[in-house]
């Protein structure tokens, strides 16, 4: 699973070097004579001109390479810094599973004097609600962890759900911990805001239009889910355990990301930005 998430990240990076090589080569060849433009016309002639070295491009590359490195370091903290503006004094928060961009938002608002209280979902049979519980416990800030099951009954006292996610789609919905589509359902069902956490690197041109999509075919085993059953009901049991689901735009109310706060509808936009069209498909 690791290797995998690590792996849709190194994907959508490779997109966006690929479109500063383009808008790079482009700006290059804009300063080039007419003679070279007038080349373009001729087909036998393109690949040739593609081929041409062009002064300076390198250094370019490796300036914009360089930015795109830092913006990996710190996408991390300048998400956190806009903590204060979206959580308020006395507010009830809930959370799920474990996400490092949420933990850190949430402590950086506790550490500049925001008083709150986190609930957290734990995320069952992985619980890594409980790790996120004890984290955020251990940074003083008033933390509950609650069963998944318990999830709808406490949500008429929460003011927002923020949650992080293992990938952002191009339609503005997102790839998330099996248990976030129910947690997205009940916070729609009592008008409770979600904010998402993720940083641009998670944002990715591909869609989604089915659960069963391959994009979401990776399961993990139901040893632990199984546990403590008798041997002959677990015989005649057919047990599924994804990792991920897939939660719809419209129960997606904010993302936050290094960039600023967008909503779902602003995906389309932001993709245009980050990836060049012809590298959606890699």
């Amino acid at each position: 699973m690791t290797r995998y998430l690590v792996f849709i990240s190194v994907g959508n990076m490779v997109r966006r070097v690929l479109k500063l090589i383009r808008e790079e080569s482009s700006n290059s060849e804009d300063h080039s004579d007419q003679v070279d433009s007038l080349r373009m016309n001729v087909a036998a002639n393109v690949r040739c001109d593609s081929l041409r070295p062009i002064p300076e491009l390198k250094n370019r590359l490796l300036e914009g390479f360089e930015e795109l490195n830092t913006e990996l370091e710190v996408a991390s903290e300048e998400i956190a810094e806009q903590a204060l503006q979206h959580i308020h004094a006395n507010e009830v928060i809930l959370t799920l599973g474990k996400s490092q961009t949420v933990e850190q938002f949430l402590i950086s608002a506790a550490d500049k004097g925001r008083k709150f209280q986190v609930i957290v979902a734990e995320s069952a049979p992985n619980y890594q609600g409980q790790m996120l519980a004890t984290r955020l416990a251990a940074a003083k800030i008033q933390t509950t962890l609650i069963p998944d099951s318990a999830v709808f009954a406490v949500m008429s006292r929460v003011n927002k759900v923020i949650i992080g996610t293992h990938r952002v789609l191009a339609n503005g919905g997102l790839k998330a911990i099996t248990g976030t589509n129910i947690v997205a359902l009940a916070a729609k069902h009592y008008s409770v805001p979600i904010i998402v956490c993720a940083s641009m690197h998670k944002l990715t041109p591909k869609h989604c239009s089915s659960a069963d999509n391959e994009a979401f075919s990776q399961f993990a085993s139901p040893q632990d889910s199984l546990r403590g059953l008798d041997g002959q009901i677990i015989s005649k049991v057919d047990a599924y355990n994804p990792i991920f689901e897939y939660v719809p735009p419209e129960l997606v109310t904010l993302f936050i990301s290094n960039m600023g706060g967008n909503a779902p509808s602003y995906v389309y936009r932001l993709l245009s930005e980050l990836y060049h069209p012809d590298d959606y498909e890699l």
